[in-house]
């Protein structure tokens, strides 16, 4: 079935106003593939500012993460209500960086995700392998383990994007192959179809998140379980119009 391709760009603690501006108007300015779903996600600072900037239909704001409540004595997090408040509609959640250094783990990860759909915002969630465990041959084992969790939790994926990132390709210039992406993505869908049945499984789509670029982004063109990319450093550059038209 036709997924519609989906390009995200993870900002990471990354922009001021007038570099936020120029990545925008860059965007309206450009040829977008009209085919593409593209979901910016600047620090929470910018998000209500990003979202006055966006003039394309096709391109929606994200916040970087979320908590698991509404409202509250929670000093420091951001709110899902918030974030819809700005007008801002996905969230990423489960990134490697706020597995590493904020040391959430897999069980929160499923919680904040179950609590952001039940309140109607997208999640783009992000599960990957570490060196130690790639070389350990433990890949897959690692992602299904995370999709458990969440999997436990939600039973409608309809407003779920899994984003694959390689944590050992987050930031090193290094990526997988595009053989290498397609082959654990296929493994991702087999896992989804039977946790979830088949049709959720085809519906899903999932994203590679391992340093692309406007480079390499075309060299996935032909990979029919790579569904779009989760992009960092490159969403910041003009090459990130390389990316979302990838498949142009």
């Amino acid at each position: 079935m036709a997924r519609t391709f989906f390009v995200g760009g993870n900002f990471k603690l990354n922009g001021t106003k007038s570099s936020i501006k120029e990545i925008v108007e860059r965007l309206n300015n450009a040829k977008l593939d009209p085919k593409v779903e593209v979901v910016l996600c600047p620090p929470a600072p910018y998000l209500d500012y990003t979202v006055s900037l966006v003039k394309k239909s096709q391109v929606s704001v994200g916040a970087q993460n979320a908590y698991l409540k509404a409202s509250g004595a929670f000093t420091g997090e951001n709110s899902v209500d918030q974030i819809k408040d700005v007008g801002a509609k996905w969230v990423i959640l489960g990134h490697s960086e706020r597995r590493q250094y904020f040391r959430e783990d897999d069980q929160l990860i499923a919680e904040k995700t179950a609590f952001a759909l039940s309140q109607g915002v997208g999640v783009i969630l992000c599960i990957g392998e570490t060196l130690d465990q790639k070389k350990a041959g433990t890949t897959l084992q690692v992602v299904e383990r995370k999709l458990q969790d969440v999997i436990d939790k939600v039973k409608d994926w309809s407003n779920v994007v899994i984003a694959y990132e390689p944590v050992w390709a987050i930031g090193t210039g290094l990526a997988a192959t595009p053989e290498d992406a397609q082959e654990i993505h296929h493994s991702i869908r087999e896992f989804l179809a039977k946790k979830l049945g088949e049709k959720t499984a085809q519906e899903t789509r999932i994203l590679y998140g391992g340093s692309a670029n406007g480079k390499n982004a075309v060299t996935f063109k032909d990979k029919p379980d790579v569904d779009g990319f989760l992009v960092g450093g490159a969403s910041l550059k003009p090459e990130f119009v390389d990316i979302i038209n990838s498949r142009s």
